[in-house]
């Protein structure tokens, strides 16, 4: 996978990044920076991408993304059509790991912000009741000046260090090549995926998405992603179920059709491969985290 580098702009009088974002589309791209980034998706639904994970995200989740790793928040497509009533909300932060000095993170009370940062570097999702004081810690952080915004930052980052709730996305052996040249057909190819995997995909028509061979394809897309593009589709399918899952709107067999599966066979197969969990014990799991 080919990410764009993201220059990160901060103003002449503050040493971090804070920002609200309202357009879906700020996000909506694979990149990579060399800050950190905590991001509270207040409002909105779609697909993340951190490293090899693939997973949806709904309005209130937390994640902290280390430095170099690349990431991507697709907003679903009923965000962008004309006269929408959907509606992103995001507040984000971009802080560089020894902003603070080369020996902070040295202190020994420091220890456990220090150990968050090096986890970041896999991406970590923040889960239970303490996504609501974090994103209150960032929502100040917006309207705050001076060391005040340093302080709440790290607020954020211990309240985060001492949670048990927090789950490491990427794998531990996944590796970045940011050779910028294939970025626009990579894109392509995710935009098209995400546009059409409630169908069968032809590999003529995602080669021909990417300009490639239908022989080459399957080879070019492994070496740039590390999985088979088979597996890629899997994993969109069932992040998507995933999603329907917590919203609990629609009942096993009509939410595995509306994922794009053919078959509740393959459906609780795949899903049990990706997640590790049966889809009713992964609902049951979710619900439990958020009273926790």
């Amino acid at each position: 996978m080919k990410p764009q580098l993201l220059k990160v702009s901060t103003a002449p009088t503050q040493s971090f990044s804070v920002r609200r974002d309202l357009i879906p589309h700020m996000n909506n791209k694979w990149h990579y920076h060399p800050e950190i980034e905590l991001i509270h998706l207040k409002k909105g639904v779609g697909t993340q991408f951190i490293g090899d994970n693939i997973k949806s995200f709904r309005s209130g989740d937390i994640v902290l993304v280390g430095p170099h790793l690349a990431h991507y928040w697709r907003f679903d497509d009923s965000y962008f059509k004309d006269q929408s009533k959907a509606r992103a909300d995001v507040r984000v932060a971009h802080f560089s790991e020894n902003f603070w000095g080369d020996q902070f993170l040295n202190l020994p009370e420091n220890k456990a912000i220090k150990s968050l940062l090096e986890s970041s570097r896999r991406g970590l999702q923040v889960n239970g009741k303490i996504k609501a004081k974090v994103a209150d810690l960032l929502e100040k952080m917006l309207a705050s000046e001076g060391s005040a915004r340093i302080i709440l930052l790290m607020e954020a980052l211990n309240l985060i260090a001492n949670c048990n709730h927090t789950v490491k996305l990427s794998s531990i052996g996944f590796k970045q090549d940011y050779d910028e040249t294939a970025n626009i057909k990579i894109n392509a190819i995710y935009n098209f995926t995400l546009e059409n995997f409630r169908r069968k995909i032809h590999l003529e028509e995602i080669a021909n998405v990417a300009v490639i061979s239908p022989n080459s394809f399957c080879r070019y897309f492994k070496s740039k992603t590390g999985k088979t593009y088979s597996r890629f589709l899997t994993e969109i399918k069932v992040g998507h179920a995933c999603r329907l899952l917590i919203e609990n709107k629609l009942n096993i067999k009509q939410l595995c059709y509306e994922s794009g599966f053919n078959n509740m066979a393959s459906f609780h197969k795949y899903f049990k491969i990706t997640t590790g969990k049966s889809p009713l014990s992964y609902q049951r799991e979710f619900i439990s985290q958020q009273t926790n």
